[in-house]
Formats: structure tokens, sequence, C-alpha cells
């Protein structure tokens, strides 16, 4: 309606979208790149300079999205924020009982951190060498976590409550336990403490006895990646836009989009849902992606009159979630 009433027709309102999407794939990138180097070499090496390098946005674009690098910092640590929230609150809020939701988004919590070892650096470590603004978030995360433990105090016995400060003081042990396993080089997976951890919360509220059973049972060991010497190191792919050969557009995020909602389909099929109806771009288009390791075809293709049938490989799969942009 908008671009009728500007008397564009629809080109306005697809300019509009298209740089819309381009500018949150180029934040998108910086956050990503933020939380990778922070975690690696420490906020302190995490220079607007090497962010820039890193996510292959210039800095010109940088300051357009941020003011300074620690409002950029500050950014990253909300995305990782909503990531972890997202599998936590997931887990947590299946169980039944207080004890056994606090061991399942503690169990949670851990096994995200042994996967994305820097994001558990960045939001554990880097997060209290930070400016205010981080600090203020950090310790609002950590009073949610309190409420949660705080709720184990229904489930005590009538008149043996623990003290007041008890939840703030458990969340505070906890942080300090992992703080120092990911300080340790030769340390072993986070999620081996679940156990003990659970054991160590529930013990104020419930007991030595509970305390006990939660500390004896087994604790969940996922594979984590390691390098030769037996050190954790981050998976391949977790910033998925590292050394990929190609320039990202509304364009190119589009087509990655219409392939992860329509495995299999082909070039005149990815051409007419993207909106791109030369189909001759559309195929160069399509050839790049998959030199890029983007996308496979799982069609005949090459032979005479056959369609492509396009797919995203995992790497693709990555920077579409990363990138998140739908087909509507």
């Amino acid at each position: 309606m908008t671009s009728r009433l500007n008397g564009q027709g629809t080109v306005a309102g697809v300019v509009v979208r298209e740089g819309g999407h381009v500018v949150e794939m180029q934040r998108r990138r910086l956050l990503l790149a933020m939380q990778e180097l922070a975690g690696e070499t420490g906020l302190t090496e995490a220079t607007v300079g090497a962010v820039c390098k890193r996510s292959r946005v210039s800095r010109r674009t940088f300051y357009d999205l941020f003011a300074d690098r620690d409002t950029c910092f500050f950014a990253a640590f909300e995305h990782a924020l909503s990531e972890i929230a997202e599998k936590v609150l997931t887990a947590y809020e299946l169980e039944g009982g207080w004890r056994e939701r606090i061991r399942a988004g503690l169990e949670s919590l851990l096994v995200v951190f042994d996967e994305q070892p820097r994001l558990a650096r960045l939001c554990v470590i880097e997060t209290l060498k930070g400016g205010p603004a981080v600090m203020v978030r950090r310790r609002e995360v950590l009073d949610i976590l309190a409420v949660a433990v705080e709720d184990g105090r229904s489930e005590a016995r009538a008149g043996i409550g623990p003290p007041a400060l008890t939840a703030e003081s458990t969340v505070g042990g906890v942080l300090a336990v992992i703080h120092a396993r990911l300080l340790d080089a030769d340390g072993g997976p986070l999620a081996e403490l679940t156990s003990s951890l659970t054991g160590m919360i529930v013990f104020p509220y419930l007991g030595s006895a509970a305390s006990q059973h939660e500390t004896e049972r087994p604790s969940p060991l996922p594979n984590v990646p390691r390098t030769s010497s037996g050190n954790r190191t981050e998976p391949v792919g977790a910033d998925p836009f590292r050394d990929v050969p190609i320039r990202f557009t509304y364009r190119t995020a589009r087509v990655l989009a219409v392939i992860a909602a329509d495995p299999g389909a082909s070039n005149r099929q990815v051409g007419q849902t993207a909106g791109a109806h030369d189909q001759g771009q559309v195929s160069k288009l399509l050839k790049r992606l998959a030199g890029a390791g983007l996308i496979e075809n799982d069609g005949p293709g090459g032979q005479s009159g056959e369609p492509n049938a396009w797919r995203l490989t995992a790497r693709g799969e990555a920077i579409h979630t990363a990138l998140g942009t739908g087909t509507t």
C-alpha cells in the first residue's frame, strides 16, 4: 500500500526491505565476531579493528550500528543470553518438581557451555571486564537465577528453611566453580559437574539425603571437541561466516531461506519464490553458493532437461539460522 501511495511502484518497498535485511545481516556478523574474539582472545583484544576484520564488515558500517566497542560487546552478550535462555528454559520448563527443574536447567546450561566454550568464556569470564551496562545486565541475570534457586524454599520442610541470602550465595558458588573450570586448560567437560553442582544447590533446601542422591546420579558426558593435546576446542563453524568467499546480500539470504523452506527446489522454483526472475542470474548465484559449500544439488542437473534439486549443507543451515531471514 505504501509503495502505491508514494508513486514508486513496488520498487521502493523492496529497496527498504532489502536494505533492512542487509543491515541486520551485517549486525549479526559483527555480533558473532565479537562473541568469538572475546571468548577466544579476551575482551581486551577484541578491538573494533579485530571485530571488523573477523566479520569482514567495514569500520564505517560498525560505527553506523554501534557507538563503540563496549556497545557491540553488550549486544553480543545479549545475543548470547538469548541463545542460552532458549535452550535452558526449554529444559527447565519440561520437568516437574523444583529439584528436577534445577537439574535439567543446569545440565542444559553446562552442555551448551561445553559445546561452545567461547560463548561460555564470554558470559562467565569476559563480562567481568565489560562496562557498567554489562555489569548491570550480568547482575540481573544472576538475580533471575537466584529466584529460580529460591523456589526450593517452597519444598523445604516447615521451620528449617535456609537463611535469606542462601540463593544468592549458592548461585555465586556455582558460578565460581564454572569460572575456575573454564580457566583450567586441562579441565574436563563442564557437564560432568552436573550432579555435584545440583547436590550443592539442593542441600540448603532439602537436606543432606536429597543432596547425596543428586550427587550420586550420573552426569552427562557430551562429545566435546578437543585438540590433540586433550584441551577443549570450539566446534567447527562457531562463526559460520568465517572464510566464506562470497558477499552476503538480501538476495543471497533470500535464496538460502527459500531452499531451507523447500528442500529439493529447482533453479526456477528458487528464482520464482525469491522474487528473482532473471533465471541466468539465479543460476549464477546458485553456482556460487554451491561453490562456497552452502548448498548442494541432489538432482541430476547436468543431464539435459532434468532439473536441479537444491538443499542446504550443514554450513548453509548455520548461516541461514544466523541470518534469520524468512521467505515471506
